[in-house]
């Protein structure tokens, strides 16, 4: 969902890929990765880019060590819960408009336009995404637009720890429950839904300019560049800002200052959106008092 987080940045879009393309010349220093202190223990905090591309593998030795030293791992929601057959069922069953509802009566023409064009541009039927709730077909266009592009969720930095902690046979957490997660965005109203929808549509090929760099800044570790990217638009946007980051970074932290008090350090992976800015996780922490160091 972070995800799912909008990743809109229409006027610095080229100048995001130029800095990034520029870091990347250059031998990355850090990581998006930081080591969060109390005088109890610590934890580690990655920020996470839900879709990669292969060329993104192997990790950085600061990555893997993080995590070998780590015997818990803790992701936005569990995996497991989320790849379950019935949070699937959930998942599309709540994506889906009521009855015998069709898009075109919850949308204006408009917007329709747009869900058209795209469709046509994906080789997809219409008439099956009129199904689809606004804020779920934004998601699933979008998705589809990335997936192209050649990145994926199957190879993302979620699902990578996550079939790692499986495989070593650490223990795995989520902050909140796949419900939680979905009633974010279903729970938007209307015309929120819609400009959801619209303005992804009208912005995805220049969102895909920016994935480019947003992953790239990730890669070497430039905190303020991922925060330009992933930040600047969507604060315009109250509602979706409040919704799907700050009243969720809230109610993680107090998860986040129980796992200090644990005798070995957990793993924490939580969309990069997530750390950045002046509402992030890292912001937070450190406000309480706690070391926030990046490695």
């Amino acid at each position: 969902m972070s995800g799912s987080h909008r990743l809109r940045s229409r006027a610095c879009a080229l100048a995001a890929v130029a800095l990034v393309l520029g870091a990347a010349r250059a031998a990355p220093a850090r990581d998006f990765l930081w080591k969060v202190s109390s005088k109890g223990g610590s934890i580690y905090v990655a920020g996470s880019i839900h879709l990669l591309r292969q060329d993104f593998y192997p990790l950085s030795p600061a990555l893997e060590r993080a995590f070998a030293e780590s015997d818990l791992l803790v992701e936005e929601v569990d995996l497991g819960e989320l790849l379950s057959p019935g949070a699937q069922m959930q998942l599309l069953a709540r994506g889906m408009l009521p009855g015998n509802t069709s898009l075109e009566a919850v949308v204006s023409p408009a917007t329709l336009t747009l869900v058209a064009d795209r469709a046509t541009q994906l080789g997809l039927p219409l008439e099956p995404l009129k199904r689809f709730k606004p804020w779920s077909l934004a998601l699933t266009l979008a998705g589809l637009e990335w997936q192209r592009a050649g990145f994926d969720a199957e190879i993302g930095l979620d699902r990578h720890f996550y079939d790692r902690a499986r495989a070593e046979q650490k223990g795995v957490q989520g902050l909140e429950t796949v419900d939680y997660q979905i009633s974010r965005l279903d729970g938007l109203a209307a015309e929120e839904q819609e400009r959801l929808l619209s303005e992804t549509l009208a912005d995805l090929d220049t969102e895909l300019a920016n994935l480019t760099a947003l992953v790239g800044a990730w890669k070497s570790g430039d905190a303020a560049a991922v925060e330009q990217i992933v930040l600047k638009d969507v604060q315009r946007e109250p509602v979706l800002y409040e919704r799907l980051l700050v009243e969720r970074n809230r109610s993680w932290l107090p998860r986040l200052e129980a796992l200090l008090a644990r005798p070995r350090p957990a793993f924490v992976v939580v969309g990069a959106a997530h750390l950045v800015g002046p509402d992030g996780l890292l912001a937070m922490l450190k406000a309480r008092g706690y070391a926030v160091e990046q490695l």
